[in-house]
């Protein structure tokens, strides 16, 4: 049964959405404000967590960028504010997905549902195994010094681990997978987002960002993923 964690100053959101999501077969951990979601989700991790953008004590932009610092637990954010700028400021600090208030419950689960298989993916995508025994799998690929265990998500760069959210790793597992090849913005949508959640893109020009900044802050020489002006990304040839 997943967990999901909702955080949320708006006593009525919480009451309807854990409800409804408790009826999906989900088990909810609800937080009324940033700084106990913060202290819950770091000490009991659950497998998604949807959090309010205007919290008191501690607002959800802050509370995400505390908690990426210890951990990649896929992130929704509810906002109120029709505002482009949240949208992109919050991709740029590793949130999924965006649901702006109000929404239908059924919205809400729908996006729940997509970010979770999304989550899963890397554990379903195995590959036969290069020596060709049967029944062999292989979870994990090597790109020089880049390793991308799909089976746990985890991804390092010259043995240091680089930590990577859901569409962060699914991005950089497309270009990966397929060294030299240039995917284009609307290949890397289809690999890392479920068909049901609509993003434009600029919201992967932001992936593509944040994932080069990720891996500077371990290689300041990084430069495998380039960009082709007017047609998409690759991952650099080695």
């Amino acid at each position: 049964m997943p967990k999901i964690a909702l955080v949320d100053d708006d006593r009525n959101i919480l009451t309807s959405v854990s409800m409804t999501l408790e009826a999906e077969g989900y088990h909810v951990a609800t937080y009324t404000d940033g700084a106990s979601g913060l202290e819950g989700l770091t000490s009991d991790r659950p497998d998604l967590a949807i959090l309010d953008i205007k919290m008191p004590r501690m607002d959800g932009m802050e509370l995400l960028r505390r908690l990426r610092q210890k951990s990649d637990v896929p992130v929704i954010f509810l906002t109120s504010k029709d505002e482009e700028i949240d949208e992109l400021f919050g991709l740029k600090m590793g949130a999924d997905d965006f649901i702006t208030k109000p929404f239908s419950q059924r919205l809400l689960v729908e996006r729940v549902k997509a970010v979770l298989r999304r989550a899963a993916a890397p554990k379903e995508g195995t590959t036969p195994a290069a020596n060709g025994e049967e029944g062999a799998a292989r979870t994990s690929i090597e790109r020089g010094a880049l390793v991308m265990d799909q089976e746990r998500h985890t991804c390092t760069w010259k043995g240091q681990r680089v930590t990577l959210t859901v569409t962060e790793f699914l991005i950089l597992l497309a270009l990966a997978q397929r060294p030299g090849v240039v995917k284009s913005r609307n290949a890397l949508m289809d690999a890392a987002y479920d068909d049901q959640v609509y993003v434009d893109d600029r919201t992967i020009d932001s992936h593509i960002k944040r994932l080069r900044k990720k891996f500077k802050s371990v290689d300041t020489a990084f430069d495998m993923i380039e960009t082709l002006y007017g047609v998409g990304y690759r991952f650099k040839e080695q």
